[in-house]
C-alpha cells in the first residue's frame, strides 16, 4: 500500500492516476473525503485527516510500505509554514517510522539548499522538510522539481491567457531570468518509479524540462504558439513588489513577496542528467507543453 498525502491538489492527482495505471494500491490522505470523489473513482482508499493532526496521520500511515508526500503552501504566515510543512512532515515522519515504512519520496522545489534557505519561509520550510527525510533513517528519494507546467493547474494556464488576451504582456523585471519548465504528467512518472527502483535510494534529485529558456523567451513561445504577435512591459521589481504586498491579503494571491524574492535569487535550471539516467523518463518538448495547455 502507497500513502499519498496532497493527493487533490496540482500535482497530486497525476501522480495517483500514475501509480494506478501500473495496479498499485493507493490510500490518500484528505481532509474531505466527498471533495475527492475522482480519487475514490480509480479505487483509492481514502482516510480523512491532516498533516497537522498526527493521530490521523498514524492512522494513515499504518500498513503502507511506501510514503509519497506532497503536501505544500506557497503562501502564509511563517507559523502557517512551520505548521503545515514542517511539523507535518515530522509528524508524518514519525509515522512512517512506526509503521515500518520502506520508503519516503518526498517533493522538495528546485532552488533550496544551504544557501538559500533563509532567503523565505517557504525555503526554509522545504529545506526542514528534507532534513526530517534524511534524519529519519528510512529509505528515501527527494525530488526538487523547477516550475511544473500542466493544462489544468499551476502557472501555466495564466500566462496563456495573459499572452492570448492581452496586446502587452507584463514581464516581472527584465525577464533574462531562466527557467526549466517540467510537464505534470513527466514529474508523476519519475514519483511512479521512484516508488521501489533500487537505484533511486537515498538520493536527492533535481528535475527540470528538457529546455532551459529566459521569461523573456517563455512568452515569446507561448505567443508563437498562439499565433499572436505580443509586445512585453518590463515592470521594475519594487513596483510589482509594491503591488504584492497589496494582493497578499487575498485568499490566493496571484504573486507574493516571497515569490519575487525567490525569482530575483537566480536561474531555476538543473542539471537532468542524474535523474534521466537513473529513471529513464521520456520529457514532453516545451512547444508540445505549451500546445497541451493553449
Amino acid at each position: 500500500m502507497i500513502l499519498v498525502t496532497g493527493g487533490t491538489g496540482f500535482v497530486g492527482p497525476k501522480i495517483v492516476h500514475a501509480l494506478r495505471a501500473e495496479g498499485r494500491d493507493v490510500r490518500c490522505l484528505v481532509r474531505r473525503p466527498e471533495q475527492a470523489s475522482t480519487l475514490r473513482a480509480w479505487g483509492c482508499e481514502l482516510v480523512r485527516g491532516d498533516v497537522a493532526d498526527g493521530e490521523s496521520l498514524r492512522r494513515a500511515a499504518e500498513g503502507c510500505d511506501v510514503v509519497v508526500h506532497l503536501v505544500a503552501i506557497i503562501a502564509g504566515r511563517p507559523s502557517d509554514f512551520e505548521r503545515v510543512m514542517v511539523e507535518g512532515t515530522r509528524s508524518l515522519v514519525a509515522a512512517a517510522a512506526e509503521a515500518g515504512t520502506g520508503r519516503f519520496v518526498l517533493m522538495s522545489a528546485l532552488g533550496v539548499s544551504e544557501q538559500t534557505r533563509r532567503l523565505v519561509p517557504y525555503y526554509q520550510a522545504k529545506w526542514e522538510m528534507e532534513r526530517a527525510v534524511l534524519a529519519s533513517g528510512i529509505e528515501h528519494v527527494v525530488f526538487r522539481p523547477s516550475f511544473v507546467f500542466g493544462r489544468d493547474g499551476g502557472v501555466l494556464p495564466l500566462f496563456v491567457r495573459q499572452v492570448r488576451w492581452s496586446p502587452i504582456v507584463p514581464v516581472v523585471g527584465d525577464g533574462r531570468r531562466r527557467l526549466q519548465p517540467i510537464w505534470v504528467d513527466d514529474l508523476a512518472a519519475f514519483f511512479a518509479k521512484a516508488i521501489d527502483l533500487p537505484e533511486a535510494a537515498n538520493r536527492t534529485f533535481e528535475l527540470g524540462g528538457p529546455e532551459q529558456l529566459t521569461w523573456n523567451e517563455l512568452y515569446e513561445r507561448i505567443a508563437r504558439v498562439l499565433g499572436k504577435r505580443r509586445a512585453q512591459l518590463h515592470l521594475p521589481v519594487p513596483l510589482v513588489r509594491t503591488g504584492a504586498a497589496v494582493a497578499e491579503r487575498l485568499p490566493r494571491p496571484p504573486i507574493t513577496r516571497d515569490q519575487l524574492t525567490m525569482l530575483e535569487a537566480g536561474d531555476n535550471v538543473c542539471d537532468n542528467g542524474p535523474a534521466l539516467t537513473t529513471f529513464g523518463v521520456e520529457l514532453t518538448p516545451l512547444d508540445e507543453q505549451l500546445r497541451r495547455a493553449a
